[in-house]
């Protein structure tokens, strides 16, 4: 499947590399994959500097971020965990009434506070969180170091980007760990978020 490359104003005729989920990679794609697998054959210890590959879709643009600055280029969706939010869930797990929750929440942070925190929890809602939290960004962390120190071939995580729609982003990322098998052309992608 050509693609056009406005760099070079011509098509790219080489094949692309297609995965078990359809997604497909071009040369340039599998090349960075490959400087990213042998940089992490190379690393002797987990650090900041290692790569995460996040792949936009629409333009067919794969870039490549130290895991460090992951967060900033790709903001993980926080307003879940505002204080204010987590104490009144845990006052209602705990069995008080909604109302009372409520007032006590008030009480410690203020209302204003309160208001503030359900304001970003509903705006980050209506916008999209594209299934990226906080608690998902902690658990591809969790996943890379796991994969790291594990034996055998290290895989690298491909965050592939929702699709946006004007404003709104539809979908959710999918995160992909690729190894060695994809860089070579052959089909093993593992979808690892739902």
């Amino acid at each position: 499947m050509p693609s056009s490359d406005a760099r070079y104003g011509k098509a790219v005729t080489s094949g692309p590399a297609a995965t078990l989920d359809g997604l497909f990679l071009l040369d340039p794609h599998l090349e960075e994959l490959r400087r990213a697998l042998e940089e992490l054959e190379g690393s002797d210890h987990w650090h900041g500097g290692l790569p995460v590959l996040l792949l936009e879709r629409c333009w067919l643009r794969l870039s490549r971020v130290p895991v460090e600055h992951l967060a900033s280029r790709l903001p993980p969706d926080c307003s879940q965990e505002a204080p204010e939010l987590r104490r009144y869930r845990e006052l209602v797990a705990a069995g008080r009434p909604a109302w009372e929750a409520e007032r006590l929440c008030w009480e410690d942070f203020g209302a204003e506070a309160c208001r503030e925190a359900l304001r970003k929890f509903w705006a980050a809602q209506e916008r999209g969180t594209q299934g990226w939290t906080l608690e998902t960004y902690l658990d591809l962390l969790q996943q890379y170091r796991l994969r790291f120190a594990a034996g055998g071939p290290r895989p690298v995580p491909l965050l592939v980007l929702a699709r946006r729609d004007g404003s709104a982003r539809l979908g959710r990322h999918r995160l992909l760990w690729l190894g060695p098998d994809v860089a070579a052309g052959r089909t093993s992608m593992r979808d690892t978020c739902p």
